[in-house]
């Protein structure tokens, strides 16, 4: 079987496209060493031909054995796999894509493995990119798709820099595939599919741990847990997406290592927590987060907000909210999404700086940026959403406002709908009266002369005409004259 293997890379080592000939050489020699490089490899742990009782390095499912279908892959993903492999090197689908091709999902995104470096990668492809330092990998783009090609890695050595924790901070040191394999997370995310031959490549047993629904880690825990913080992250993010059972030995080690993920980029921790919240399954990863104690390095204030009856309401039916959209194929805005997340600091500290005399809006105002300002040190929630998050606290204190023509010009607010969809999820949890969120939407659907009668109907809010004297510019003769000022009533 391997030597078929080896026979079939070795056949389609061919030059590049380009005719360089300088290139193909090189390209070809690359790939004839890896070949070599992974056949000692073989020989050494082992391989049937060589030894009966060995076992062998990596098992080989063939598509009667996988089964999947070839309509289900990315166009993108096959022809680069196609094309590098023209060029004389290996490549492979890699990682979640295969895992979810085999356990009968759609991917969200594909990914491609190889044994051509960055710069070797580049020249098969007009339309492509280097991006990253701690990882240099390329972005192959088709249209509105975007393929992540790597290079296969070698474990961890003198050469990889890493910090006091053992965290790797940078790392481009290049292997073959079996060394990629032993380089990536867990078991179900080491599996390598080849669309040329419609093969599937396991080297530690993977295949095997997702049909018993087992998160499994390649090597020593502990170990890979210090070189990256975020696999505790993952570890828990897909034993919620997927309904796995975190392996005992993989489990052990999170709770005394939890505090590393301090140690982790504000940016790289976003990413990562969006991952988590637009997984479709948000409200299942937020209860392992809590039972591996993980909420506490994640989001500083999650911890606190489950703590409070109608924080832990709110913001547990908002994240099923945002699953039953996402398994619906509908979009979530991430600003929308981490407003629900915090607005009970936000709502605590307005409160408090209210009860000391400040007036309501600045008071509004300055508890948000105080949210922000607090999250911005561990989570780097960037501008655009952070831009988004006020405006819909903002306006929470206007959908109280809705004499005269207040109601009218909320209803032209361009952040209204996202407004109105918090204020009813406010109204479900219980924080505010439910006739609020009824009213408003029983104005959203009436016609214009309705509108009018509803909003002619309110009952006048307390202090509203009042009027108060302001003193203006004194009159010529020395007489001091009043200037009638109309005073809104504040929420």
């Amino acid at each position: 079987m391997f030597k078929n293997f080896v026979k079939r890379i070795l056949d389609v080592a061919r030059p590049l496209p380009d005719g360089s000939k300088r290139a193909t050489a090189k390209s070809v020699a690359t790939a004839k060493s890896a070949t070599n490089a992974a056949t000692n490899s073989a020989t050494k742990f082992g391989n049937k031909a060589a030894s009966k009782k060995a076992k062998p390095a990596f098992a080989t499912y063939p598509a009667a054995a996988h089964g999947i279908a070839l309509d289900s892959l990315s166009r993108g993903a096959v022809i680069t796999a196609r094309t590098l492999q023209e060029a004389g090197f290996q490549a492979f689908i890699v990682g979640g894509a295969v895992r979810d091709l085999l356990l009968g999902l759609k991917p969200k995104d594909f990914d491609v493995a190889t044994n051509a470096t960055p710069d070797q990668v580049l020249k098969c492809f007009r339309r492509a990119r280097s991006i990253g330092k701690r990882f240099r990998i390329i972005h192959v783009m088709y249209g509105a798709e975007t393929v992540e090609v790597s290079t296969f890695r070698a474990p961890s050595d003198e050469r990889v820099e890493t910090d006091e924790e053992g965290r790797v901070l940078r790392d481009n040191v290049w292997g073959n595939q079996q060394q990629d394999a032993e380089r990536r997370d867990f078991t179900v995310n080491a599996l390598f599919y080849d669309p040329v031959a419609n093969t599937v490549i396991d080297y530690h047993d993977g295949v095997a741990d997702l049909k018993a629904k087992t998160l499994r880690m390649i090597g020593d825990p502990a170990t890979r847990y210090r070189e990256d913080p975020v696999r505790m992250l993952r570890a828990t993010r897909f034993a919620a997406k997927l309904g796995f059972t975190i392996e005992p030995n993989t489990r052990a080690p999170i709770k005394e290592l939890a505090p590393l993920l301090g140690n982790i980029p504000p940016a790289r921790l976003f990413d990562e927590t969006l991952k988590m919240l637009l997984s479709g399954h948000a409200v299942a990863t937020v209860h392992v987060l809590r039972a591996e104690e993980l909420h506490h390095g994640l989001l500083p204030l999650l911890d606190v907000i489950l703590e409070q009856p109608l924080g832990e309401k709110f913001v547990m039916l908002a994240l099923a909210r945002t699953d039953e959209r996402l398994q619906m194929g509908k979009g979530v805005s991430p600003g929308f999404l981490f407003a629900t997340l915090l607005w009970h600091e936000v709502l605590l500290g307005w409160q408090k700086k209210k009860a000391r005399g400040e007036h309501a809006m600045p008071a509004l105002f300055e508890a948000m940026d105080d949210v922000i300002d607090q999250q911005g040190s561990k989570l780097a929630i960037t501008r655009r959403y952070s831009g988004d998050m006020k405006e819909i606290w903002a306006l929470q204190a206007r959908f109280e406002r809705r004499n005269g023509r207040f109601a009218f010009k909320l209803l032209e607010h361009p952040r209204f709908r996202a407004a109105y969809d918090f204020l009813l999820l406010r109204c479900e949890s219980g924080e505010v009266e439910a006739n609020l969120g009824e009213w408003w939407t029983t104005f959203i659907d009436a016609d214009g002369s309705a509108r009018e009668a509803m909003v002619k109907g309110l009952t006048p809010a307390p202090n509203a005409g009042k009027r108060r004297r302001v003193r203006g510019k004194k009159s010529s003769d020395d007489e001091p004259h009043a200037v009638q000022i109309a005073v809104s009533p504040e929420p």
